[in-house]
């Protein structure tokens, strides 16, 4: 009889449990919440034009910006000072344009966050206070009313022979600085249908979340109009109570499904592949040609006491290097990961990947779209 320690069974068990979850297959779920969002429901964009005050020598300059003068000049008339004519001398005042996004169902007296970008040469609007900005939406109308004091990321500082900069002191942002004072109505739960937006349109994942739904409802409610809509029926049972079937549905979970595409940045070198990326059978060669100019001017000095001058005699050298590869065979329907290990294995950095990919595709052998940003 063998006797086995407790140890051991908890190790064996561990062994078993980390094998069995290796051979799984792993399938990359996601909400309905996730996938799509509620037509209607969705932010409005607002803007508005004021002052900011308190700067500390940092604002605009007037002579230089007239729009900031203008604007000082007719904030102080509405209060009642004429300071028409005078000579304004003061760098404390700067002019700025809010920005915010109006929240669906945004209600009266919530507020908002906001966002304040200097328009003029401020250097910084650390330490100012934004006055009252009314931001108007894209018909024209004002939503809400934004002031209150910066919070700035960054910081500028200078003196007679040096300055540092960090971040960007020239943009700062309200938390919860402005107040909606017009709501926009959306009678949600009197819809007689509702539509899904696929944030990322696809028919086999537009078809998948309604079949999700309808096998959750018991009944044939939702249907793929296109690859980024999918369209609700209320059921009966949620007349006039369409957030409770939002609610019930958005929790689903479904496996989103997206065609092969390799996303490639050329400027910063950055390469994103699907994980359904799949190529044919192809050789990849890849060589660097390295071409190197080197000058070294040498000084002709001439002999004392003569009447020769000095001459500089340019010394110009020309090296050419070419760094050759051997062919590297990619086989047929390879994953991405060995996709990966076999273009890793030339020994190539970001930038001639980028070249072998779009010289791959060119080929055909390759099945994904490619999309240069």
């Amino acid at each position: 009889m063998f006797r086995i320690s407790q140890a051991a069974c908890m190790a064996i068990a561990l062994l078993t449990a980390v094998i069995g979850a290796s051979g799984a297959p792993a399938h990359a779920t996601s909400r309905i919440k996730d996938l799509a969002n509620i037509e209607g429901v969705r932010q409005n964009q607002l803007i508005g034009y004021g002052l900011v005050v308190g700067l500390n020598g940092t604002g605009d300059t007037l002579n230089n910006i007239p729009f900031t003068k203008q604007s000082l000049q007719a904030m102080l008339e509405r209060m009642g000072v004429n300071i028409r004519g005078s000579t304004i001398r003061t760098g404390n005042v700067a002019a700025v344009m809010v920005t915010g996004n109006l929240p669906p169902f945004g209600t009266q007296g919530t507020r908002m966050d906001v966002t304040v970008s200097a328009l003029g040469d401020a250097k910084s609007l650390q330490g100012g206070t934004l006055l009252v900005t009314p931001l108007l939406g894209a018909d024209g109308n004002v939503y809400s009313v934004a002031q209150g004091s910066l919070a700035i990321g960054g910081f500028s500082a200078e003196g007679a022979a040096a300055s540092v900069t960090k971040g960007v002191p020239t943009v700062g942002r309200i938390a919860n600085g402005a107040i909606i004072e017009r709501e926009i109505e959306f009678a949600l739960n009197r819809l007689p249908n509702v539509r899904l937006a696929l944030r990322n349109g696809d028919f086999t994942t537009a078809k998948r979340i309604a079949a999700a739904v309808n096998d959750y409802l018991g009944t044939k409610t939702a249907e793929p109009v296109d690859p980024s809509t999918v369209q609700l029926s209320i059921p009966a049972e949620f007349k006039g109570n369409v957030v409770a079937l939002l609610t019930e549905i958005e929790q689903l979970q479904v496996e989103p499904d997206l065609g092969a595409k390799i996303i490639i940045d050329e400027r910063s070198g950055i390469i994103v592949m699907g994980r359904d990326v799949r190529v044919a059978t192809v050789a990849v060669a890849q060589g660097n040609l390295t071409v190197t100019i080197s000058e070294s001017p040498q000084v002709s000095q001439p002999a004392p006491f003569s009447r020769g001058r000095t001459v500089v005699t340019p010394n110009t050298r020309v090296g050419v290097q070419e760094d050759g590869r051997k062919l590297a065979v990619v086989k047929d329907g390879v994953s991405l990961q060995q996709l990966v290990d076999g273009l890793n294995g030339l020994g190539i950095g970001p930038r001639d990947l980028i070249g072998i990919l779009q010289a791959i595709k060119a080929s055909g052998a390759i099945q994904a779209d490619i999309e240069v940003m």
